[in-house]
C-alpha cells in the first residue's frame, strides 16, 4: 500500500510561517485528491485544506487567506504553506491521500507537530 511521509511542522512565534510537505509513496493509485487535517488532543480531527487533482482547492474557513494548499502530481506530493499563523493552529497536521470521493487512501498516521506560540 505505500506509506506517506510528512516533514515540515515545529514550534513558531505567532505570525510565522511554516510549510508542511507529504509525500505519498509505493502506490501507482492516482489519487482524486489530497489533503491536510489538524488534531488536538481529545478533539476530532478537522479538515484544514483539500487539492483535487484538477486543482481545485477547499480550506476551512479559519485558515482561508492564511494557508495555501499546493500539489505535484507527479511526485504525489502537497503541500501547505502556512503564514500569519496563530496559537490557536497549534495542533498535530495529518495528511492523506483519497480515491472516489474522499476515502481515505491510508491509515491516519501520527502527522508533525505544529506549534505557535503567543
Amino acid at each position: 500500500q505505500g506509506q506517506l511521509m510528512e516533514s515540515g511542522g515545529g514550534l513558531v512565534q505567532a505570525g510565522g510561517s511554516l510549510r508542511l510537505s507529504c509525500a505519498a509513496s509505493g502506490s501507482t493509485v492516482s489519487f482524486t485528491s489530497m489533503g491536510w487535517y489538524r488534531q488536538v488532543l481529545g478533539q476530532q480531527r478537522e479538515m484544514v485544506a483539500v487539492i483535487r487533482r484538477d486543482g481545485s482547492t477547499i480550506y476551512q474557513d479559519s485558515v482561508k487567506g492564511r494557508f495555501t494548499i499546493s500539489r505535484d502530481n507527479a511526485k504525489n506530493t502537497v503541500y501547505l504553506e502556512m503564514n500569519s499563523l496563530k496559537p490557536e493552529d497549534t495542533a498535530v497536521y495529518i495528511c492523506n491521500a483519497f480515491i472516489g470521493e474522499y476515502v481515505p487512501f491510508y491509515p491516519w498516521g501520527q502527522g508533525t507537530q505544529v506549534t505557535v506560540s503567543s
